[in-house]
């Protein structure tokens, strides 16, 4: 490869941060170790600053490394956006890395793939499934599914659905437990509760019209919709979570709604994330338009 270039450090940089090591990188491009060391100590030179910090035993990135490898990926994604729109002739092609949330993604992202890959058989589907929240600005990936409402950035956000929410148990726990009639009555249950940041401490509910939140306690604390559910079905306790992640336990009767009459009726936006504007690849932008399309149809 060509590394004379500023490009092509960047391309040794982000390498060497991926790898873990000169030499792991070094094999992956094709270059000495000493090759691979003589870049990155060009490229600190040029910049006037330490990226790497180097011993025996590690290698970590400075502050300053991680903000060049944050730019170097976006510089080097746009690049090679451009050569495949160039080659392509405005058929969009590439890797399209997605990031979805466990539960969501198996249920409501997984069935769409193939029909989008059938119509875009050049576009190569990175499909990645967990809970935590991936730095899109930084090229962790091209799209990700969020729920509820967004902090501001500079990222595009575009609305492809909504769940609501519904409080549910299982027969077996119902049945050891007795059933709550009222929300106050969850105060004697085990509540199942999400564990991350954005997660409200209280449920909500409504009476005659007003609404109102229950401080609910429980021994068990999980950071998946679907893991909830799960443990919900095996009578771990009372949860409440987005109806898609229930709504076959439901129709099967392994879970029982709760509390219906008191339900607030509110919904939890789900956004597709990515970074827009009129660099924005082909893939990203068709992606999103087949969601967009996904929801209208379900709608």
């Amino acid at each position: 490869m060509d590394v004379n270039g500023r490009s092509g450090e960047m391309q040794v940089f982000a390498t060497v941060a991926q790898e873990g090591s000169l030499s792991a990188a070094a094999r992956t491009l094709g270059l000495t170790p000493s090759a691979v060391s003589r870049i990155i100590a060009r490229t600190e030179q040029r910049i006037g600053t330490r990226l790497l910090l180097r011993t025996t035993r590690a290698m970590t990135l400075t502050c300053e490394g991680e903000a060049y490898l944050r730019g170097a990926r976006r510089i080097l994604a746009d690049m090679s956006e451009v050569e495949e729109a160039i080659a392509a002739q405005g058929v969009p092609k590439g890797r399209l890395r997605v990031s979805a949330a466990l539960g969501h993604g198996r249920l409501a992202i997984v069935p769409l793939v193939a029909a989008f890959s059938a119509r875009y058989p050049q576009i190569v589907v990175d499909l990645t499934l967990g809970d935590e929240v991936v730095d899109i600005l930084a090229g962790e990936a091209d799209v990700a599914i969020r729920f509820g409402n967004l902090p501001d950035s500079p990222l595009t956000a575009r609305r492809i659905g909504e769940t609501g929410q519904v409080v549910v148990a299982s027969p077996d726990y119902l049945q050891r437990h007795g059933t709550p009639t009222a929300p106050e009555n969850l105060l004697q249950h085990n509540c199942l509760r999400f564990n991350f940041r954005r997660a409200e401490p209280d449920w909500p509910f409504v009476r005659d019209g007003q609404p109102f939140a229950l401080k609910i306690t429980g021994n068990i604390e999980c950071s998946s919709g679907e893991a909830l559910a799960q443990l919900a079905r095996v009578g771990a306790g009372i949860a409440r979570i987005g109806t898609f992640s229930v709504a076959e336990d439901l129709k099967r009767g392994e879970l029982v709604p709760l509390l219906d009459a008191y339900n607030p009726g509110d919904v939890e936006p789900i956004h597709a994330v990515f970074v827009g504007g009129q660099a924005m690849p082909a893939r990203v932008r068709v992606f999103v338009d087949f969601l967009l399309e996904q929801h209208q149809l379900d709608a």
